[in-house]
């Protein structure tokens, strides 16, 4: 509880105390409890002043979570002098009940098939050194009833309309869930403005020309993923014709014959094979180049290809640190994952919208409280995981409930050997008797 108190003190401009003495209850009790993490089980391994009324009343408080979640980070995961992205994606929550407010149904990666459930929009900023994220900023995405038109599309004829000119690129038609995530993301760079992030990492869904003017109106570069099979353009590198206007597309990228003046970089592994080809290519849906990297893989034993292709609006980036913030967008996966399986994201039973918001919130409050508090550990243990951590913690409750049984206080040797014994119960990476003393 002392190391929650501490970390809990750079809240006090967002939250009031009762709010916070709520929510330290709250953070002591999922660090050590089992079994499925909703209200009625945080009470049961709280201490005094964690009543199940207490967790109701934090439930159904209005809080600014993404001042919260910001002041965690910037004060003990932040270094100012290291690069830093961020990473947004959508998280969908099974929900078999039908009052959870924002019920709907989405489309689950891990089912592969849309569910019923509920779904949240997240933001990530993403340490690129260490490659870990932590979350700034999480809101419900509604669903929205789409509206079926009746009137027949008008057809145009074939070819250019007489006498039309070239036009800048028209502003795009915005979805609800783009338009939820440029607010978002205008936001996050708001609050985050003194580290100056310049990229935001976003998967293939968003790797279309709205998602990425929505992205430039933030002010950010985009990283994302273009379709297999994309219609690209290089250049038009040709003479200027005799009449008309210079062509601004040159030849169709063939992904089978790429140039081989574009490979920047080939690795063999086994009989797996990955070449790298950096282009700046043009789309038709897009007004500007893009920077382009494209990923070959070819299996010598079958002759095989696959391949993959990312892309950024920034001109800037080398291939190898646009392949690089790609891969990063997998860590806010791992936020995710924490939340679910540690910090009741598929657990809580909340069903009005303020109590929706705050359960998932306090899921992703907990992602950035273990990584500090997993941060000495991992000193001396580099491996050392929230599993182990949530040990720790509940040997500790442990022995605090043995020690107020007994008729006398135990000496300080008995005291570590009990509590070296006790964190071996569920963990997997038992810290050392001589660090439990200290």
């Amino acid at each position: 509880m002392r190391e929650i108190i501490a970390l809990t003190h750079c809240l006090a401009p967002y939250l009031s105390p009762t709010t916070i003495r709520q929510l330290r209850h709250m953070a002591a009790a999922m660090l050590c409890m089992t079994g499925r993490v909703t209200t009625l089980g945080m009470s049961r391994w709280t201490e005094k002043g964690g009543s199940v009324r207490t967790l109701q009343r934090l439930m159904h408080t209005p809080i600014e979570w993404g001042a919260v979640l910001w002041a965690l980070v910037n004060t003990y995961l932040l270094d100012r002098d290291k690069d830093y992205i961020l990473a947004g994606d959508e998280v969908v929550v099974s929900k078999a009940g039908k009052q959870t407010h924002g019920l709907g149904r989405f489309y689950s990666s891990l089912a592969q098939r849309p569910i019923p459930g509920v779904s949240f929009l997240a933001l990530s900023l993403v340490d690129v050194e260490k490659r870990r994220s932590y979350p700034l900023l999480v809101e419900q995405r509604v669903p929205v009833k789409r509206v079926e038109k009746n009137e027949p599309a008008v057809k145009r004829g074939r070819g250019r309309p007489k006498g039309s000119k070239n036009q800048v690129k028209s502003t795009p038609v915005l979805s609800a869930e783009l338009t939820h995530l440029g607010e978002m993301l205008r936001a996050t760079v708001r609050r985050i403005a003194p580290l100056k992030v310049k990229h935001v990492v976003l998967d293939g869904f968003f790797g279309s020309y709205p998602a990425t003017w929505m992205v430039r109106e933030a002010g950010l570069h985009v990283v994302s993923k273009l379709r297999h099979n994309a219609a690209l353009y290089l250049p038009y590198t040709g003479q200027k014709p005799r009449r008309g206007p210079t062509p601004r597309y040159g030849d169709k990228l063939n992904y089978a014959a790429l140039p081989p003046s574009a490979l920047v970089h080939t690795i063999t592994e086994g009989t797996l094979v990955t070449d790298t080809y950096h282009l700046t290519v043009l789309h038709k849906d897009f007004p500007d180049p893009l920077n382009l990297v494209i990923l070959v893989k070819t299996q010598l034993r079958t002759g095989k290809r696959a391949h993959a292709i990312l892309f950024s609006t920034d001109l800037a980036l080398s291939p190898f640190q646009l392949a690089d913030y790609y891969s990063l967008r997998f860590q806010i996966e791992f936020n995710f994952r924490d939340a679910k399986q540690f910090w009741g994201l598929e657990d809580f039973m909340n069903t009005s919208q303020q109590a929706v918001t705050n359960a998932a919130n306090l899921a992703f409050l907990m992602v950035n409280v273990s990584a500090i508090l997993l941060q000495p550990h991992r000193q001396r243990h580099p491996d050392f995981s929230v599993l182990d951590l949530k040990a720790h913690y509940r040997a500790r409750r442990y022995l605090d409930e043995t020690i107020k049984s007994l008729p006398f206080s135990p000496d300080a040797n008995l005291f570590s050997h009990l509590w070296h014994r006790f964190s071996r119960l569920g963990g997997i990476r038992a810290l050392h008797s001589d660090h439990l003393a200290a």
